[in-house]
């Protein structure tokens, strides 16, 4: 079997990881834009508790490592107390790239909110909307727009950092390779898994860059 071949053959277990990969970063994503809109309001909110919490919880969750993050949360957990067990790999995987997605996200937000013109809010505000009027119609529709590139950088970065779940046995991209090159002996199976990361960041990359057009803030 020549070394195309044999790298063809390869493919199918390749892309089972892919699989995985990409469902783990969609969905991680996903939930940590939802959850950072909290954090990011939190942390520009007057009420000092709040505030805090917010600020904490973004300081530490950007200071501190996820593959750290990630042990922690399928590892150390059950011997806080048993009740916290997390048994199914993926879940864990999920809810560690999903915190850690967050915090960045939440920074992401707060700066896009804050480059809208204040006169926006002091208009809405003239207009007699509350504060959470002047934020759901007004501020958070504009800001979206400025959003996009910096969460699809997000989203490129959560992809590639995918490859950490490996390290907890989770059968993604970098997993597979590690499982094919241990039954062959042969490191050339890193040339396919590393084509199909370029694949699947340049299709990713290609959509945020068309919605990135499409939703221009000068447009």
């Amino acid at each position: 079997m020549s070394k195309i071949q044999l790298m063809i053959s390869w493919v199918p277990q390749l892309l089972g990881g892919a699989r995985v990969t990409i469902a783990l970063t969609i969905l991680a994503v996903s939930a940590g834009v939802a959850l950072s809109l909290f954090l990011a309001l939190g942390k520009m909110s007057k009420f000092s508790a709040l505030n805090k919490f917010c600020s904490a919880y973004v300081f530490f969750f950007r200071g501190t490592p996820l593959l750290m993050q990630l042990y922690f949360i399928y590892y150390a957990l059950p011997m806080v107390t048993p009740l916290l067990t997390i048994n199914n790999r993926f879940l864990a995987a999920f809810i560690a790239f999903s915190l850690n997605s967050a915090a960045y996200c939440a920074e992401i937000i707060r700066a896009a909110i804050l480059s809208i013109d204040k006169g926006q809010f002091e208009a809405s505000r003239a207009l007699g909307m509350s504060y959470a009027q002047t934020m759901r119609l007004v501020i958070i529709p504009q800001s979206i727009r400025r959003l996009i590139p910096p969460v699809g950088n997000e989203f490129i970065m959560m992809l590639k950092d995918a490859s950490l779940v490996s390290m907890i046995a989770l059968v993604d991209i970098t997993k597979a390779t590690r499982n094919i090159e241990s039954s062959t002996r042969s490191a050339m199976v890193y040339i396919p898994a590393m084509i199909l990361y370029l694949i699947i960041t340049a299709v990713f990359t290609f959509i945020f860059h068309k919605l990135e057009k499409k939703y221009s803030v000068y447009e």
